[in-house]
């Protein structure tokens, strides 16, 4: 029997090559100037503020999630990717680092792999 694929769903881009990108962009805008850069503007204000802003942005990611529109939750997904990647630049975190990570738990229970973490 044929594998059955939902025709109308868009194929997605390739989501590493779409925030590798993106996230040169953000380290492109350190340092810049906050009055032309909302990018720039978040570095400027600091680490705490950017953590602040993803909190918020993972908030309304969660809202938009429990209200059911697709569209709005892709929205405020975008945003939380976004402030998350100006998180990592501002930290010195390569995306890399994260992919490795998550290239590692590949194929792992996720309850397994809970239980392998040392504890705190």
């Amino acid at each position: 029997m044929a594998d059955k694929k939902d025709k109308t769903a868009p194929t997605p881009p390739a989501a590493g090559h779409v925030l590798d990108e993106l996230y040169r962009t953000v380290l492109s805008r350190k340092g810049g100037d906050p009055e032309s850069s909302h990018t720039a503007r978040l570095f400027s204000r600091g680490r705490a503020k950017i953590a602040q802003k993803v909190g918020e942005e993972a908030v309304e990611t969660v809202i938009e999630a429990m209200a059911g529109d697709k569209d709005k939750l892709a929205a405020e997904s975008a945003d939380l990717l976004y402030h998350l990647l100006v998180l990592w630049a501002d930290a010195g975190l390569d995306p890399a680092q994260v992919y490795a990570i998550l290239e590692g738990r590949r194929g792992i229970s996720g309850i397994a792999e809970k239980k392998s973490r040392k504890p705190d």
